[in-house]
């Protein structure tokens, strides 16, 4: 189709009011508008056209034998756009409420909590995407990422809603009577890091050290790395929040921590949030300030 050759929409809807209400007043009525600028259209219209759609030699404006068949065409043209119109927005509100999160903050925040939205919210129904890789808001898509980091990211909106620091940890059977140990000294031991990042490897480098030594890596997902983080198969850089108990308890030991100012952050696009999302968010919002 020929977009450039189209009347404009404006042009198209005045007539069509017109067509269906058959007096410019309740044209302009229907469409708030003036009488005036339905009249301005209606000429517009026939002047981009070349073809009268109109027959004003009566007293009362009439449709041409062309007019009529544009109107029919207009009938069913805004009909079915009304009614695509009216599909996607109910289905918008049915769709499930999709979000982009690491399998760590699932595994150890999120799921614990679910139940209680699932027993206030019973008709809302969720997506969770565990990945750690960034994501690109687009219409139907992730409606909400929960990311960690300083936030201030470019073409999104974030709010944190959990701040926490990064901490590097180990359990104490990994560390014997150790507490304290220089970044190479800790290049040395087995390294736990989660799939699909390079947090590890990141911090021992910003730190002056280039590569773990012989005692290797293992990546894999967030929640197993916790489960071998406990049972003392490795050291890990992780959010502080996930294990401040077992730091407490002594379970695991604190060796490192970041200073400034990160956290989760509820991350969105510029689209306004669907009702459900909404919902969504403010339960988040609710749950970190009961846990903080």
């Amino acid at each position: 189709m020929d977009w450039l050759k189209l009347p404009p929409l404006a042009a198209l809807r005045a007539f069509s009011a017109f067509a269906e209400k058959e007096n410019v007043v309740q044209a302009g009525d229907a469409l708030n508008v003036s009488h005036a600028a339905i009249s301005q259209q209606l000429r517009a219209l026939e002047r981009h056209l070349g073809v009268a759609l109109l027959d004003r030699s009566g007293r009362n404006l009439t449709l041409t034998d062309e007019g009529r068949h544009l109107a029919r065409a207009l009938e069913l043209g805004f009909g079915a756009i009304g009614a695509a119109v009216g599909d996607l927005a109910q289905g918008g509100d049915a769709r499930p409420v999709h979000v982009s999160l690491t399998s760590s903050f699932a595994a150890s925040w999120l799921m614990p909590r679910l139940p209680g939205f699932r027993e206030a919210h019973p008709g809302i129904d969720l997506v969770l995407d565990p990945t750690p890789e960034l994501i690109e808001f687009r219409p139907g898509g992730i409606d909400l990422a929960l990311r960690y980091g300083a936030g201030g990211w470019p073409g999104v909106q974030s709010e944190m809603f959990i701040e926490t620091p990064m901490v590097v940890v180990a359990a104490p059977s990994l560390l014997g009577d150790k507490t304290a140990l220089t970044p190479a000294e800790l290049a040395e031991l087995p390294w736990l890091e989660e799939l699909g990042t390079t947090e590890a490897s990141a911090w021992l480098a910003s730190r002056g050290v280039e590569r773990i030594g012989n005692a290797g890596r293992i990546a894999l997902p967030g929640n197993l790395l916790l489960d071998g983080l406990r049972a003392g198969q490795g050291v890990t850089v992780t959010v502080r929040h996930f294990v401040e108990r077992e730091i407490e308890t002594g379970q695991l030991t604190e060796l490192y921590r970041e200073p400034g100012q990160s956290g989760y952050h509820l991350v969105t696009g510029h689209s306004p949030l669907r009702p459900h999302v909404k919902t969504f968010v403010t339960w988040l919002r609710r749950q970190a300030r009961a846990g903080q």
